[in-house]
């Protein structure tokens, strides 16, 4: 990337766009997001508003991750390639600082989907028992 483009909405909405281009082709997580997007257009330009909202404080998001990714067949494999491809992305899109910013960003954001979804395996357990499941 060229160091004097600046890092704003226009720059994010371009690291989204090739981001999710190669989500939609890649072999092990392009299936769970075809599966769940219906319009890529507008799909990225969710994201783009949500990663402005983190990386910009742009406050222009709406809507509520965890919920969006709760009904889908999602593993904890797929964090880890989800990341592999941001970070290639961020890479090839943005300077240094912004792309190790971005990412940092990105590895909280998987951190507590992974959590919230129930696939962290180095959570530590509430030492509640949960009702219904056999320990």
């Amino acid at each position: 990337m060229n160091t004097a483009t600046p890092f704003d909405e226009a720059r994010i909405a371009t690291l989204v766009d090739h981001f999710y281009e190669k989500v939609r082709r890649d072999p092990q997580i392009g299936p769970v997001f075809n599966a769940a997007v219906d319009d890529w257009d507008e799909h990225k330009r969710l994201l783009t508003s949500f990663w402005a909202s983190v990386a910009l404080r742009a406050g222009s998001y709406r809507g509520n991750p965890m919920g969006a990714h709760r009904p889908h067949p999602i593993r904890a494999e797929h964090f880890d390639r989800w990341l592999a491809l941001w970070r290639e992305t961020c890479a090839e899109e943005l300077d240094e600082a912004s792309a190790a910013l971005m990412l940092e960003y990105a590895e909280r954001i998987a951190r507590s989907l992974k959590y919230g979804l129930g696939l962290n395996p180095q959570a530590r357990p509430f030492g509640v028992p949960i009702i219904g499941i056999d320990r």
